[in-house]
């Protein structure tokens, strides 16, 4: 986004608004490892309200996700379906 910087004197310069961007290590329950992952502060908060990386990364659209997390998205959900699989036949 853009937008201005406005002084006291009302004297306006063009500014640029950028994501806060981490890079955090999250950990994947089904997987059993953690992941390092450059993420916006917002979307870090979005894991901890889904309730961790494996429900998040399973709810977001694949166009909002890097390719770098869409293996792990997919990786997720092969083992998510294979555990559910598992629960069925037992």
């Amino acid at each position: 986004m853009v937008g201005n910087n406005v002084s006291h004197a009302n004297n306006k310069t063009k500014r640029i608004y950028r994501p806060n961007l981490q890079i955090v290590a999250l950990v994947s329950e089904l997987l059993g490892n953690s992941y390092k992952l450059k993420i916006s502060a917002n979307a870090l908060r979005s894991v901890d309200r889904n309730g961790g990386l494996d429900p998040f990364i399973l709810k977001c659209k694949d166009a909002q996700l890097s390719p770098r997390a869409l293996r792990l998205k997919r990786a997720i959900a092969k083992k998510a379906a294979a555990q559910t699989t598992d629960k069925k036949a037992a």
